[in-house]
């Protein structure tokens, strides 16, 4: 008998999935949830055989929903069954420990397909997503995009500087030398430092306005960047992949190479240092190392070493120079 978990927040789906697996020989529903936090409840204590896993769940997405699942109940296999089909989201969603998606316009069709290809320990994704989505085997780390050039290294770096004109003047070599390559960059940042950076980069002669026109040079707002993924002081890692996938994308087409490549440097992560946000610093500095392996985008974090002078922010400068390739700047003495 295999044992299932529904996990959909609409209630009509829960039942309709519920009913079907109770009529198939050899499955039990043994157990519903509307939201995240319930179905990680459920998870652990039922320890099903296979969750059936919504993406767009209340309290906690199920992308994250399935991480927690894979640490408390590791026997159980995860099957997404979701509307949402960006293939970002689906690939994400795939590395962190779903075995199977299915797009809910395809259930009628698919669902026992995947059911018993998941419960073999396989990949399965709707067919509708055929060429939209890298498929690998279960062992596979799951990777979007062509492996255009062996050499390509993962960096995602991270620099310490003592002040806003270092800040700055890092920012602005970074941006000279992407776009000196033919990379499109792309900044976040705050008003100021924005502003600084232009003043810096003409001084450069780095024609910005025509960087900006080509849209190989996109500045962004910290602030308004930040409201379109924080959901209740943490980062919501969908809306956040599938923000930094559609602006990675963008850039890219403005770039002047043979295989694009983007450059971004911001200071998300450090403006919620500042707003005494510990766990949501290290949760998007790890969604930011993700943007920088899949898409192999040059990433650089840049923070004030005055933001770790306290005693309740300087524990957590070990987990955050964790998640960077490269570490610059004095940390020593922090």
């Amino acid at each position: 008998m295999v044992r299932v978990l529904v996990v959909d927040d609409s209630v009509i789906f829960r039942h309709f999935i519920s009913e079907a697996l109770e009529g198939r020989p050899g499955f039990q529903a043994v157990g519903e949830a509307s939201d995240g936090l319930e179905a990680v409840q459920k998870a652990e204590e039922l320890q099903p055989d296979l969750i059936l896993l919504d993406i767009g769940l209340p309290k906690l997405n199920g992308i994250e929903t399935a991480k927690r699942v894979c640490q408390i109940a590791p026997g159980t296999k995860i099957l997404f069954v979701s509307m949402n089909r960006d293939a970002e989201v689906v690939e994400v969603a795939l590395s962190s420990g779903g075995l199977g998606y299915v797009a809910k316009s395809d259930t009628g069709s698919e669902l026992w397909s995947a059911i018993e290809t998941v419960l073999q320990g396989k990949r399965f994704v709707s067919s509708s997503l055929a060429g939209q989505v890298f498929v690998g085997t279960a062992s596979e780390e799951v990777n979007p995009l062509p492996r255009q050039d062996a050499r390509i290294i993962h960096r995602h770096e991270v620099a310490f500087y003592p002040d806003d004109d270092s800040l700055v003047g890092g920012f602005s070599r970074f941006i000279e030398d992407a776009l000196g390559m033919g990379s499109a960059v792309i900044v976040i940042a705050t008003e100021s430092h924005r502003a600084r950076l232009l003043e810096r980069l003409s001084a450069d002669r780095v024609d910005v306005g025509v960087a900006i026109e080509r849209g190989s040079y996109i500045p962004l707002d910290v602030a308004d960047t930040l409201s379109t993924f924080m959901a209740n002081d943490l980062p919501d890692s969908v809306r956040f992949l599938k923000m930094a996938g559609d602006l990675v994308r963008r850039a890219a087409k403005a770039a002047k190479r043979k295989h694009p490549r983007v450059a971004a440097c911001g200071e998300c992560a450090p403006i919620l240092l500042a707003e005494g946000k510990e766990e949501a610093v290290v949760q998007l500095e790890h969604l930011w190392d993700e943007i920088a392996r899949r898409f192999h985008t040059d990433i650089l974090c840049g923070y004030l070493s005055s933001a770790f002078q306290g005693v309740e922010s300087r524990h957590i400068l070990p987990s955050i120079c964790a998640k960077h390739s490269a570490v610059h700047g004095q940390t020593s003495g922090l």
